[in-house]
């Protein structure tokens, strides 16, 4: 995993809660929340291959 990848995470994660601050303050909590969950399935599509690759190296390590 690179640096790279933990910035860019990290302004997503930056990005939402400021964005969902700015929705409940306005009276949006559904937009809110479903920026928040826009925000989540982003970072988990850029995560899934690297816990997959993880996986693959735990089954190789075990020989299972």
């Amino acid at each position: 995993m690179t640096i790279h990848l933990l910035f860019k995470i990290a302004a997503v994660g930056i990005l939402v809660s400021v964005l969902g601050q700015v929705l409940k303050h306005a009276g949006r909590e559904e937009q809110a929340f479903l920026t928040s969950l826009a925000g989540l399935l982003l970072v988990l599509f850029w995560i899934v291959p690297y816990i997959s690759q993880l996986f693959d190296t735990i089954q190789k390590l075990f020989s299972l």
